[in-house]
């Protein structure tokens, strides 16, 4: 017990572990070309600290009564370049934005052409629509199955909904559920076509419809919506500048 107790064995002992630690993160540290980021937790305060530094710096893990210390260094010295978005052209931007005007200006007509019936082409549903069929030809929503049987469907079932309930908060929140389900089911997501049902519900001039709504105005203002296009996504293909 005695020449255990003055025998002092190499490697064990918590001083000895951390001088172990200290030196094999100073001589990493030397080898190391740069270290651009240094991250510093100090435990006890609870705040990081951010600061450069230069090859040579040691990483350091000491320990304090009532603090520890916590040093953990990046030691990548590849630069790291932000994100950039893709070059965007004044075609991009002038084709969609010109399709979109032309779509309204037409189904404006439209309208003026058909008051003496009391309902409208111009529908908010429509112009996000609109967004997704001229900036993002190529999206799932703007596949014309999804397009066609969501519009279809979401329609239909606004004005199942509100025969069943009445106007009102359940026929609104029933028609939405049942909108998305049906949308999953059918693998046809749309999401502009969510807002028909809404639509119906709350506008009593789309009543007169029944079930005619299904396909007027939503499918029917999607027929025109296609045939711009067809038209946007050729000039923006041939007619780049």
């Amino acid at each position: 017990m005695a020449l255990l107790q003055h025998q002092r064995l190499p490697g064990i002992g918590c001083g000895n572990i951390l001088a172990r630690a200290r030196s094999q993160c100073l001589a990493a540290a030397s080898h190391a070309p740069s270290l651009p980021v240094l991250l510093h937790v100090n435990g006890g305060s609870k705040q990081a600290h951010l600061v450069s530094r230069k090859a040579g710096n040691a990483l350091s893990l000491g320990g304090r009564s009532g603090r520890r210390e916590l040093c953990v260094v990046a030691a990548s010295t590849a630069s790291v370049t932000p994100a950039l978005p893709s070059d965007v052209s004044a075609s991009d931007v002038l084709w969609p934005s010109a399709g979109a005007f032309l779509a309204m200006a037409m189904l404006g007509r439209i309208d003026q052409m058909m008051a003496f019936k009391g309902v409208s082409l111009t529908i908010a549903p429509l112009g996000a629509v609109c967004a997704v069929l001229f900036t993002a030809p190529a999206s799932p929503a703007a596949k014309k199955y999804n397009m066609f049987v969501a519009q279809i469907g979401c329609a239909a079932i606004g004005v199942l909904a509100l025969s069943l309930f009445g106007p009102g908060w359940l026929a609104r929140g029933a028609a939405l559920s049942a909108s998305i389900a049906f949308m999953t089911i059918t693998g046809s997501t749309h999401p502009p076509a969510a807002s028909l049902p809404l639509l119906f519900i709350d506008g009593p001039k789309f009543h007169s419809l029944q079930f005619w709504y299904a396909l007027f105005p939503g499918a029917a203002g999607c027929v025109i919506l296609c045939l711009i296009q067809e038209v946007v996504v050729y000039l923006k293909k041939n007619y780049k500048f």
